[in-house]
């Protein structure tokens, strides 16, 4: 779409605005596909209104700010600004079209809008519009014209023209010459359509009667109202001078490449006079010529070798062409045109605007998410301003055009932070000289952390021993998870899953710090009581929304000897009295007397029984089977008691003398 809208008028002058309807162009890659066209005449005061910026792209004047609207511009210096307030375009300095433009029928600016936010560009162009601020000038004061006294009237000789920089009718109009009797002046156009004067002889002049007329002549623009300049012409009439120089080409052309030194001699241009003496001898000097190529060239006056004063460039301007003249003693001049040509030579490596960057990017950015815009250009011509563009290569990014020379960086591929966290991009731009030069720019990309990562646990499970008769809060174990996320993402708790045993709840039996993830012990275990615990350990990021993992831990309770052997046979008597076991008098020695039966409530080692006897009556006369607790006797029991009893004994059984005490020792000591 293209919008046309011209700025209101200042310092009194009377321009009226305009607007050209909005014309559809068609569709681009772009969200907005046309361009605005605003106009402004030039001297306006800074801040002056170009055009409602907002109105045309179709925002609210506040979202200017809110979606970061700004100016990209290619150029160096920032002529406009927008009014984020108002939402208008105005002027940032006093804009001069002739500084801008030079004598370009159409002087028009360009950049770009950008949408921040969205990273989408609109073109913009402002019309600079002549305002007649500058006044016809000629390039000397003073003219000096040498004219025999035997010349012909109707004869022209051109003068000098003016130079008026303001274009149409604000331009250079016409010549008006003072009042005399011997001249009148005639005015021509040129080719390119410079006007320039002619001075016209209307009768014989006399060296005699007058040698020397002053005249004035005065240049005047269309303005309104009209401005003028004036330059002295000072005509001297000589003797007869029958050859004028001649150039040996009509036309003297070069080309040379914009390197050459300074000081080069460019070519010679060389002129024939006949006559002799004064009459013949040739001076050269500039005839049709501007400020600029003064300031660049010098032609000797002499020699007529032409050479330079400032370094060429090519991208200022890839020819010249001027006039030369070649004048003898007495005033006689012929003229010849010298075109040089400028060869471009690739002394300008490419440039690279960062129009605008994403510094940090969330790690699930999806693919094709533009991260940055660039602007390239290189201010050499054909090949050697032909720009090539590289990434660094196995990087997650690629490079799209957009309108002009404006390209996106884009994501290509999904991003992890996990794997890198900071992408260092080297952006490198090659022309197409010989050799070729470039410019490596460096931009720096942050990923940053979203929570895609739950805390993970190096192990599926745990098994876990504890001795019996722990300590009550005593730290037990401790588990530990690793979340490869950032920041909260990757802030681990621990808790443990409610279970009961036997029916208590499990958390009165163990509890778990959430943030260290120790295990403590909240009774003291009891392996008669129970041998062992099934626990789930759950642990949780601290993302939105929160991630988590568990893993199952398993609690041996290991025993100890915290209990004696019980003797459960032959039971103690309640009374007090020793118990009595029989064995008959004929026992031999490995007879069976009677068995002690003992249990221990510990297992494994600890519960293992040995017994042995802790005091006898009769040393020696019975044993004790360490593992079995069997009694048996070690001798014979006959002879005992035959000797024990007066006068004999019988047959019959016979109580045993006393064993004494039995012991059963449990295994654990």
């Amino acid at each position: 779409m293209i919008c046309r809208t011209m700025a209101a008028p200042e310092r009194g002058r009377n321009y009226r605005g305009f607007i050209l309807l909005s014309i559809l162009l068609g569709t681009r890659s772009e969200a907005w596909a046309g361009h605005i066209l605003y106009s402004v005449p030039e001297e306006t005061d800074k801040g002056s209104f170009v055009g409602n910026v907002a109105k045309n792209l179709g925002l609210e004047a506040q979202e200017l700010a809110e979606r970061g609207v700004r100016i990209v511009s290619r150029g160096r210096t920032q002529l406009f600004a927008l009014n984020k307030r108002t939402g208008s375009l105005v002027t940032a300095g006093r804009i001069d079209r002739e500084e801008l433009c030079a004598q370009s029928a159409r002087c028009l600016v360009s950049f770009n809008i950008l949408i921040e936010d969205k990273m989408n560009l609109y073109p913009i162009e402002v019309e600079i519009m002549d305002v007649n601020d500058n006044a016809p000038r000629f390039l000397t004061e003073e003219m000096n014209v040498k004219i025999m006294e035997n010349t012909a009237p109707g004869v022209r000789f051109p003068l000098k023209e003016a130079r008026d920089p303001d274009v149409g009718t604000n331009s250079l109009q016409s010549y008006q010459l003072s009042p005399n009797r011997h001249f009148s002046l005639l005015m021509q156009t040129g080719e390119d359509g410079t006007k320039y004067p002619e001075l016209v002889l209307e009768r014989v002049l006399d060296r005699e009667e007058e040698a020397i007329h002053h005249l004035l002549l005065t240049a005047s623009d269309g303005g309104d109202p009209p401005l003028s300049g004036t330059a002295r012409i000072q005509v001297a009439v000589v003797d007869v001078n029958d050859h004028s120089p001649v150039f040996s080409l009509p036309q003297y052309q070069v080309t040379v490449p914009e390197n050459v030194p300074v000081g080069t001699r460019l070519l010679t241009v060389n002129a024939i006079d006949l006559d002799e003496g004064v009459n013949g001898e040739v001076t050269y000097s500039f005839w049709k010529i501007t400020p600029k190529i003064l300031q660049i060239f010098q032609l000797n006056s002499h020699t007529g070798e032409l050479s330079t004063l400032e370094s060429l460039d090519y991208e200022e301007s890839s020819y010249y062409e001027m006039e030369v003249q070649a004048q003898d003693g007495p005033g006689s001049m012929t003229r010849a045109k010298v075109r040089v040509t400028i060869l471009d030579v690739n002394d300008n490596a490419p440039e690279v605007t960062i129009t605008s960057v994403s510094s940090s990017i969330p790690e699930d950015t999806p693919p094709g998410t533009v991260i940055a815009l660039f602007y390239f250009q290189d201010r050499d011509s054909g090949k050697n301003g032909e720009v090539t563009c590289t990434i660094s290569e196995n990087l997650p990014f690629k490079l799209e055009r957009s309108i002009d020379n404006y390209y996106r960086l884009v994501t290509a591929k999904n991003l992890d932070r996990e794997i890198l966290s900071v992408y260092n991009i080297t952006l490198k731009t090659t022309d197409g000289g010989t050799p070729p030069l470039s410019t490596e720019t460096h931009i720096s990309i942050k990923v940053s952390d979203t929570n895609d990562n739950p805390p993970s646990f190096p192990h599926s499970a745990y098994s876990v021993y504890v001795p019996e008769n722990n300590p009550r809060g005593a730290s037990i174990f401790t588990v530990t998870a690793h979340d490869p996320d950032s920041d909260e993402n990757a802030r681990v708790t621990y808790s443990l899953d409610e279970d009961t045993i036997q029916g208590v709840p499990l958390s009165s039996y163990v509890s778990i710090n959430s943030d260290t993830g120790v295990l403590y012990a909240l009774h003291s275990f009891d392996y008669e009581q129970f041998r062992d615990l099934q626990l789930r350990v759950t642990a949780h990021d601290s993302g939105d929304p929160p991630l988590s993992s568990n893993v199952s831990l398993s609690l041996f309770v290991l025993d100890q000897n915290d209990n004696a052997p019980e003797i459960l046979y032959p039971a103690i008597p309640t009374d007090g009295s020793t118990g009595v076991e029989l064995a008959p008098r004929s026992a031999e020695p490995g007879y069976l007397v009677t068995k002690v039966v003992a249990v221990d409530r510990d297992s494994g080692q600890n519960a293992w029984l040995s017994y042995r006897l802790l005091k006898a009556s009769e040393p020696g006369l019975f044993m004790v089977g360490l593992h079995t607790g069997e009694v048996h006797c070690a001798g014979p029991v006959g002879e005992r008691f035959a000797q024990a009893e007066p006068g004999g004994g019988s047959s019959g059984p016979w109580p045993a003398p006393s064993l004494g005490h039995c012991h059963a020792h449990g295994g654990g000591g």
